[in-house]
């Protein structure tokens, strides 16, 4: 019931355990502490392994939401958004606890984002021949698709190739970088070129292969044909710097200070008497039989029926 052992699973935990901490109730610990982030992060790791039973996989997080690389390069990035709360950061690092205690290798970084270090870890398995699956929903890692890299939204059940990404955003993969560079994206305060939207974005990637060219031939703009085309050069040529900028914001790097082998990344099973021990410290015993019973099941090389 395994998955093809050249098929690796990268997941980006932020999305999970940031829902987690909103959409649950609050929950306390056996110490008082919250545990909701922790609770919803351990069942979506525990169901994700039971239901994909994949035979390789690692586990990203966020540590760097103030201290990113790109806090350096433009120090606004990010800044309209509220920090976490604290009572979730405390739990940040037993999500990290749980996923090594379930078996699964995790990485964190204060430069990198998450995205990076998938970004860094997928370069080589691709080059070595690997199908990767990147499970996440975040549209930033969109730009790493291909044949060999696709991204799966675990809680939609949608999964994106190139075709995939072409119909969502109107550009190819490697175009994503450059549409945000025209476009910007409010989400991480990415400013884009002014009066440059997601439709003119698409038409003048449609029209050039990437922001260099565009630059390359700004006189050419004029003649595209589309609504506002003749006035489109001026405004580009002004907001040259912030175009290009926003392009390195939204660029996933891939040097990232991380690396697994694929003997690193092979799934082995839970850690029992570890994760048993962080359960009883976390108060959180319900996953711990939830965990023992995916166990067994590992062992009989069958897939869950309970319920979430």
């Amino acid at each position: 019931m395994e998955a093809p052992v050249d098929k690796i699973y990268l997941v980006d935990a932020s999305p999970y355990i940031f829902r987690a901490y909103f959409a649950l109730p609050e929950m306390f610990g056996a110490d008082g502490s919250r545990i909701e982030a922790i609770h919803g992060f351990a069942g979506f790791l525990l169901k994700f392994l039971d239901e994909e039973c994949p035979s390789h996989i690692a586990v990203t997080f966020d540590e760097s939401l103030t201290t990113s690389f790109r806090n350096d390069l433009f120090p606004a990035y990010k800044a309209q958004r509220e920090l976490p709360p604290k009572e979730l950061v405390a739990q940040l690092q037993s999500c990290r606890a749980f996923a090594r205690a379930m078996g699964v290798v995790e990485f964190a970084s204060e430069r990198f984002e998450a995205d990076d270090l998938i970004g860094t870890l997928a370069k080589p398995l691709v080059e070595a021949g690997a199908h990767v699956v990147v499970v996440t929903s975040d549209k930033d890692l969109a730009q790493l698709v291909r044949p060999e890299l696709e991204l799966f939204d675990y809680a939609k059940g949608l999964r994106y190739g190139p075709a995939e990404v072409v119909e969502k955003f109107g550009v190819r993969p490697e175009q994503v970088a450059d549409y945000l560079g025209l476009a910007g994206d409010s989400v991480d305060n990415i400013p884009g070129v002014r009066g440059v939207g997601a439709k003119t974005a698409v038409q003048l990637l449609t029209a050039f292969e990437d922001l260099d060219a565009l630059y390359g031939n700004l006189e050419a703009v004029a003649d595209l044909g589309f609504r506002g085309a003749r006035t489109l050069g001026a405004k580009l040529a002004a907001e040259r710097e912030a175009a290009f900028l926003s392009r390195r914001l939204a660029t996933i790097a891939l040097d990232a200070p991380v690396s697994a082998t694929m003997d690193e990344l092979e799934y082995r099973g839970p850690k029992l008497d570890e994760l048993d021990e962080l359960c009883a410290s976390l108060g959180i015993e319900g996953l711990k039989s939830r965990v023992h019973r995916f166990a067994e099941r590992r062992k009989e090389g069958s897939r869950s029926s309970e319920p979430e």
